[in-house]
Order: structure tokens, then C-alpha cells, then sequence
């Protein structure tokens, strides 16, 4: 199961969001980035929206049962002739944290990095995948779910 570190941050970004304060994120406080989390079988999967970030700018670290990413998104080099005329594209640092489960493998998580889409695999250990139990009774044996 995957869980955000920060109940309040929705709270924050809302109130930004109202107050019209749509600064770009920086090192000391950096803004955050929309995810998507799918479950298979096997593993956990989490999808953060990126466009536009190089992969050179993008940070994963894992520690104890924190997954913690960080990108850069880097304003365009374009010469010294260009002007901006107009920008809505958000730039600067932005992170976010996930609190892992006991049940995900984090020395196998695996990223890859494809048309503005982080995805992380997190796989999930043997012991904690779903498993049948045989039951014995007086008529016979049968399977159930555990």
C-alpha cells in the first residue's frame, strides 16, 4: 500500500491555487507533481506526470520505507534573441514523497522515464502476495482464499 507523507499539502495547494500564488516550486519548498498508483498482481505502480523534464533532472531515493522523487523543469534555452511573451508553463522544483509498505521490495523498485511520464515499479515480496489455503475437514479437503 502506498500513503502520502503530507495530509496537507492538497490544503496548501488549494489555497495557493485561490489566492492566485502559483510560484514555482524551488529547492526549500518545492511544488508538487500529480500521480496516478495502480496495483497488479506483483506489484505496485506509480505514475508521475513530468512533461517536459529532462531525465538528467530527476532524482529517486529510497530510504527505510520513503520513496522521495525530485525533478527540475529547466525554462528553454533558446538564445539570447528570445523574448518570453507569455508563460503558463510551471517551472522550477518539484517533489514528492510516498510512505512504502512493509509489503513492497524496495531493493528491486525499478523507474523508467517515457513521453513526460515517470513510472516506478515497486514490486511486492512473496509473503505478502495472496495466496490459497487448503482446509481439512471430516468431508474432504477444500481451497479457499486467505
Amino acid at each position: 500500500m502506498l500513503m502520502r507523507t503530507d495530509p496537507f499539502h492538497a490544503l496548501d495547494r488549494l489555497t495557493q491555487h485561490l489566492a492566485g500564488v502559483d510560484a514555482p516550486g524551488t529547492w526549500s519548498r518545492p511544488a508538487s507533481m500529480p500521480i496516478d498508483t495502480y496495483r497488479t498482481a506483483g506489484e505496485f505502480l506509480v505514475a508521475f506526470d513530468l512533461p517536459g523534464v529532462d531525465p538528467d533532472a530527476i532524482e529517486i531515493n529510497v530510504e527505510r520505507n520513503v520513496l522521495t522523487v525530485r525533478a527540475e523543469r529547466r525554462p528553454l534555452n533558446l538564445g539570447e534573441d528570445a523574448r518570453l511573451h507569455a508563460s503558463e508553463r510551471p517551472l522550477g522544483v518539484f517533489s514528492r514523497q510516498l510512505l512504502l509498505s512493509e509489503a513492497i521490495d524496495s531493493e528491486r523498485i525499478e523507474a523508467s522515464y517515457d513521453n513526460g511520464v515517470l513510472l516506478v515499479r515497486t514490486p511486492i515480496v512473496e509473503e505478502a502476495k495472496p495466496r490459497k489455503v487448503a482446509v481439512t475437514g471430516a468431508t474432504g479437503r477444500k481451497a479457499i482464499n486467505a
